[in-house]
């Protein structure tokens, strides 16, 4: 049976970027994009895509992208579709910004209802920016649907999914009843590399774009002004490292002074 799916996709700071470069606006609680440092789609979001395109490789059906921002890049935000995806669709709009995991969920899941008649929702484990984990689980428990999280693994049949799911000693095996929320974790794998024809049919395609009004939200639940938490400060970690050469006349008292000089330290 074809499968209709939805991937919900985060444009981000590039993860990769060198700590140096990222600045905190100390005033706004605010992360400054790295000068020159192009944004890229959420790794764990690619690897969400890859496994919605594992399912439409065995059995078919449609995936549609789903993403919540305001100015985003192009080029960027429509990497899925050059990877396989077959639509794209862009919440975007100041209205959006500043919001936390609540906000973003409720938007989203308001989004998925517009949509309509949906089998699975697949996501990333966590957005490689913030870390949180917590979108998906929030957008299943709003629409009331079953969620399995941290998935390796996803086998559908039967308008049901067989997935394995990564716990801290192995993994399980679970099945879940369709429509449901997944989401994905970096064991399932590399995710495929976008392709040239993908990336010329990509281009020829425009995003539909959704304003607040367009999904029936309200303004007091998304964004900044629906944010339940409060980020008290937001601050760059200071790291000092020292280093004491152990200065002797052979390898074996270097070896002894090292150790006493450890037991001083209290590590060992």
């Amino acid at each position: 049976m074809p499968v209709n799916m939805i991937v919900c996709c985060k444009q981000v700071i590039d993860p990769e970027a060198p700590p140096a470069s990222f600045k905190i606006n100390s005033a706004t609680n605010q992360v400054i994009s790295p000068p020159g440092v192009p944004p890229v789609i959420s790794p764990f979001d690619e690897q969400a895509v890859e496994a919605a395109l594992r399912v439409k490789d065995k059995l078919g059906g449609k995936i549609t992208i789903l993403s919540l921002g305001n100015n985003m890049l192009r080029d960027v935000i429509k990497k899925p579709l050059s990877m396989g995806a077959d639509e794209l669709i862009l919440l975007e709009d100041e209205a959006f910004e500043g919001g936390d995991s609540w906000s973003t969920a409720y938007a989203l899941s308001m989004a998925v209802k517009k949509i309509g008649q949906f089998d699975i929702i697949f996501c990333g484990r966590q957005a490689a920016d913030w870390d949180n984990g917590q979108v998906g689980s929030g957008i299943a428990e709003i629409l009331g649907i079953p969620s399995v999280t941290v998935a390796k693994k996803v086998e559908v049949t039967d308008s049901k999914a067989t997935v394995e799911r990564i716990i801290t000693d192995g993994y399980q095996i679970i099945e879940v009843t369709l429509p449901a929320l997944i989401t994905v974790s970096n064991e399932l794998g590399e995710a495929r590399y976008a392709t040239l024809k993908g990336i010329m049919a990509a281009a020829k395609k425009q995003p539909t774009i959704w304003k607040p009004a367009d999904i029936g939200v309200e303004p007091s639940k998304i964004g900044t002004a629906g944010r339940r938490a409060k980020l008290v400060k937001l601050f760059q970690p200071v790291k000092e490292g020292k280093c004491e050469v152990v200065g002797a006349d052979s390898p074996a008292e270097a070896g002894v002074k090292l150790a006493q000089r450890l037991r001083e330290a209290k590590v060992i």
